[in-house]
C-alpha cells in the first residue's frame, strides 16, 4: 500500500515541483495539497495522510504553529523543508520540538531542474517517516528537558533487553562498562536525534567524567544552532567542533556539518580533528568515520551509542568498535522515531545493551 502524502507549502510551483517528485516513486501517493498551515490543518484531518511535508514561512499560520497543532488534533508524522541559514535552522529545531519527525533543505536548484540526489532523498524520506512506528509510539518526539509542562507521548518503558552476541571475532561484553574502562563516548543519530539527543544530554552532570563527542546528520549552519541550543538546556558545556578541539570530561562536542571527525591523541590528551568527506558520501558528517576513529585511536576505551535514525549509519564503525574489545549501546525500536541505525546494529549482533532514549543518559551518568 502506497504511503499517502499531504503537501503544504504557499508557492504553488514547489507543491507542483514536489508532487512530481514524488508521483515518480509508485510506493507514494500524493492525496492533497495545502497553502498555509491552516489549510493543513483542515486537510490533515479530511484527508488522514501518512506524512505531510511543511514549509515553515507561510500565510495565515506558519509551518511551526501548524505542526503544533497536528500533535494535538491527529499526530502525523511531518517533514519540514528549511532554508540553509542559521534562522532557517532555528526555525527548523522549534519545529522539531514542535513534534516534527526530520527536515529536508529548501533550495531552489534541487526542484528547478531534475536533480537526480535530491529527488531519491526525498522519496527515500518521506517513505520512512511514513513507514515508521505510529506517532503516539514515538517516545523521541516528545521534546526534551527543560520543558516538562508538555506531555511526553512515550509508552510504558520496556526493560533493557539482555546483553546481545558481540560481533564474530570479537569478546562479548560480560557487564556493563565503568570509568575505568572508557576514555571517550561517542553518540551517533539521525532523524529523529535532535530531540532525542536533548533528552540524553539532559541528564547529565556538569561534572560528567568523560569527553563526549555528537554526531548528528545535520547540514553546517544546523550544527551550530543546535550546539547553541541544547548547551543553554544542559549543565555540561555542548559546542560544535572546531579542527584542533581537545575532547574535555564534561564537555560534549558536536560534528560541525559537512565534514567527518577525525580522532587523534596530542600529548596524551584526545583531539578532534576535520576530514573532508569523499565524494558519493552521503553522510556529512558520519557516525561510521567516528565511531572507526574513536576505536583506532582509543582500542576498547570507547563506548559507542547509535540512536534514531535512517539507514544504517554507524553499523561499519560499531564493528570496530566491537573489533577492539570496546562497548556500543542501541536505542530500542519502541522510542526511535526510524529503527534504522539503531536496529542495523541490534540485528548484527554488535550492541551490548539495547535501551529506550529515556534510559540512555541515566545509564550514562550511572557509570562508575
Amino acid at each position: 500500500m502506497a504511503t499517502r502524502v499531504l503537501i503544504v507549502d504557499d508557492s504553488g510551483f514547489f507543491r507542483r515541483r514536489i508532487k512530481e517528485m514524488l508521483s515518480e516513486d509508485r510506493a507514494l501517493e500524493v492525496v492533497g495539497e495545502a497553502a498555509d498551515g491552516r489549510q493543513a490543518i483542515e486537510e490533515v484531518l479530511r484527508l488522514k495522510p501518512d506524512v505531510v511535508t511543511m514549509d515553515i514561512e507561510m500565510p495565515v499560520l506558519d509551518g511551526i504553529s501548524a505542526v503544533r497543532e497536528i500533535m494535538k488534533q491527529r499526530p502525523t508524522p511531518v517533514l519540514m523543508f528549511s532554508s540553509l541559514t542559521f534562522d532557517g535552522a532555528r526555525a527548523t529545531l522549534d519545529a522539531l520540538e514542535a513534534g516534527a519527525v526530520d527536515f529536508l533543505p529548501k533550495r531552489f536548484s534541487d526542484i528547478s531542474a531534475n536533480a537526480e540526489t535530491a529527488r531519491k532523498r526525498l522519496q527515500e524520506q518521506v517513505k520512512a517517516v511514513g513507514g515508521g512506528p505510529r506517532m503516539a509510539a514515538r517516545g523521541a518526539s516528545a521534546p526534551a528537558q527543560p520543558e516538562r509542562s508538555r506531555a511526553a507521548r512515550v509508552p510504558p518503558r520496556p526493560e533493557p533487553r539482555p546483553d546481545t552476541q558481540a560481533a564474530p571475532g570479537a569478546r562479548p561484553s560480560r557487564r556493563g562498562p565503568g570509568l575505568r574502562d572508557l576514555d571517550l563516548v561517542v553518540i551517533g543519530a539521525s532523524t529523529g536525534g535532535p530531540v532525542a539527543l536533548q533528552k540524553v544530554l539532559t541528564e547529565l552532570p556538569a561534572d560528567f567524567p568523560l569527553p563526549l563527542l555528537i554526531v548528528q546528520h545535520m547540514p553546517a549552519n544546523f550544527t551550530s544552532a543546535f550546539a547553541q541550543r541544547v548547551n543553554g538546556m544542559c549543565r555540561l558545556e555542548v559546542r560544535e567542533a572546531a579542527d584542533g578541539d581537545t575532547l574535555e570530561p564534561g564537555v560534549a562536542l558536536l560534528a560541525p556539518g559537512g565534514v567527518h571527525m577525525g580522532i587523534r591523541r596530542r600529548g596524551g590528551a584526545l583531539g578532534v580533528y576535520t576530514i573532508e568527506p569523499q565524494e558519493g558520501q552521503f553522510y556529512k558528517p558520519s557516525v561510521d568515520v567516528a565511531f572507526t576513529e574513536a576505536a583506532n585511536t582509543c582500542g576498547g576505551r570507547v563506548l559507542g551509542i547509535v540512536m534514531t535514525g535512517m539507514g544504517a549509519d554507524g553499523c561499519r564503525g560499531a564493528e570496530d568498535i566491537k573489533r577492539r574489545q570496546g562497548h556500543v549501546w542501541s536505542q530500542d525500536e519502541a522510542t526511535s522515531v526510524i529503527y534504522g541505525m539503531p536496529g542495523a546494529v541490534a540485528k548484527a549482533g554488535l550492541t551490548d545493551r539495547e535501551m529506550a532514549v529515556t534510559e540512555i543518559g541515566g545509564a550514562l551518568a550511572r557509570l562508575s
